[in-house]
């Protein structure tokens, strides 16, 4: 049985834990430009075909391999490329979006190849590691977002014939590009205020109304996993179309997602926030444009499955923002206590918290290495995309009251509580800050992809074969 894991190259690595984040896991891939976005931490749900490189125990191979391409001494061979070219031309026909020729999109994805083992050996070359722990993280947050455990998530790797070694050492790959594209890429791109400023004065002067409207749309996700049959999706179907009946006879929608959506959103109420229409999956987009607020649009299918939509709100950018209220404890990796060690140590505090035998406020003020201790940890009301992707992707799929399982980020060991969710009005300087937010994910995006050819263009790369597929 097929199943879901983190963005491959075929998608272009990681485009997520985070893309859009409430969305990134249920929206479909935008692989028709097969252009990169800025990559996110692991994982999001994407199709998964066969992995490139992966041991193909039993699948049907070509009798000879051959290299097509050598990227500083390293080689990438043909059957990386078709292997690669035949799950992207499956994830293309799940979306229901048009595949190129197979000369096309040969090239393409070999492009792609290249350009990510370029950004590889940058990473090994200037000192990125992973460590077994992060690895074993990724591995937890796949089986999570299979909605199946550790254990069986092996099973089916093995059973579809991939290495678990193998997919261990994607993992490593795809969270050593993560971090290499956070360093590289994140110190290039600032917001001034003269920015947030004009983009204010085209928004109050009307500007263009689709780029500058708003939207919050909460959904319900009946997922359908890519192996899945005919009679099996027409179950499914049939499951999402009476989901679509009852939120249609105003029942609570935010409880029909808590309580039946296959999305990592549904402890919002399945709400994906309040952002840009630009910034909404654009088969979300189409499907609700003509709704008013409270409005439930008609089916939509996607390549991760049924969609039942909702308007929340709909309107002027900068009016009102589902906010978080939330506290942490932060760990820091040293000399005297590893990843592993921090983990274990807020794994306890999280059970003593939970038995009543702790207070988290309490923990966080005599062990938190952040600022926000002598607060007990709290971090305030938190705007969508205030904090980074892999920490505000567990800060959303919990619950008020509910803690998280210890989580890795950029900055150390985590362990979050949300205490409170509302949607609340802005003041001008808040909505100044949502603005500058919206505007520097553009251009965190548009560096992304400048960085990429930068490291493309400085690659010595020798072609040697033509690509069959």
């Amino acid at each position: 049985m097929e199943m879901t894991l983190p963005k491959t190259r075929a998608t272009l690595l990681i485009a997520a834990l985070g893309l859009l984040m409430g969305a990134a896991a249920s929206a479909p891939a935008d692989a028709q430009t097969l252009t990169l976005p800025r990559s996110t931490p692991v994982p999001a749900n994407v199709p998964l075909g066969t992995p490139s490189g992966a041991p193909q125990g039993g699948a049907t191979q070509r009798a000879a391999d051959y290299i097509v391409a050598v990227v500083n001494s390293e080689p990438i061979t043909n059957n990386e490329v078709r292997l690669e070219a035949q799950r992207l031309a499956q994830q293309l026909a799940q979306a229901r979006r048009p595949t190129p020729s197979a000369s096309e999109l040969g090239r393409l994805v070999l492009e792609r190849l290249i350009s990510d083992k370029a950004q590889l050996q940058i990473a090994r070359d200037t000192g990125i590691r992973v460590d077994n722990l992060a690895v074993d993280q990724a591995e937890q947050n796949v089986a999570r977002q299979n909605q199946i455990d550790v254990p069986e998530l092996r099973r089916r790797l093995e059973k579809d014939g991939i290495s678990l070694v193998w997919f261990r050492e994607s993992l490593r790959e795809q969270l050593m590009l993560v971090r290499l594209r956070e360093r590289e890429v994140d110190s290039r791109v600032r917001v001034s205020d003269l920015e947030v400023e004009q983009f204010s004065r085209e928004q109050a002067a009307g500007g263009a109304a689709a780029a500058n409207l708003q939207i919050n749309i909460a959904q319900i996700l009946v997922a359908v996993p890519e192996s899945a049959t005919s009679e099996q999706i027409a179950t499914l179907q049939s499951k999402a179309q009476a989901l679509l009946q009852r939120a249609r006879a105003n029942e609570d929608f935010g409880a029909l997602a808590r309580e039946l959506s296959d999305a990592p959103d549904r402890a919002n109420g399945g709400q994906l926030g309040l952002r840009p229409a630009d910034r909404v999956p654009p088969l979300f987009l189409e499907a609700t444009q003509a709704l008013g607020v409270g409005g439930v649009a008609e089916l939509v299918r996607s390549g991760a499955g049924f969609h039942v939509l909702k308007v929340v709100e709909k309107g002027a950018p900068g009016m009102t923002v589902v906010q978080q209220r939330a506290r942490h404890i932060l760990l820091r990796s040293s000399a005297q206590m590893n990843e592993a060690q921090a983990r274990d140590k807020l794994s306890d505090f999280k059970r003593r918290v939970e038995a009543g035998q702790a207070d988290f406020a309490t923990l966080a003020r005599d062990n938190s290495q952040d600022a926000s201790a002598p607060q007990g940890g709290d971090l305030g009301w938190s705007a969508p995309g205030q904090f980074v992707p892999e920490f505000e992707q567990v800060l959303n799929s919990l619950q008020p009251g509910q803690i998280s399982e210890p989580l890795i980020s950029r900055f150390g060991m985590h362990l979050i509580q949300l205490q409170e969710r509302r949607t609340a009005a802005l003041s001008r300087l808040e909505q100044n800050e949502v603005i500058r937010n919206q505007l520097r994910e553009k251009k965190l995006d548009e560096a992304f992809l400048v960085w990429a050819q930068e490291v493309r263009g400085r690659a010595y790369v020798e072609f040697r074969e033509p690509v069959q597929l």
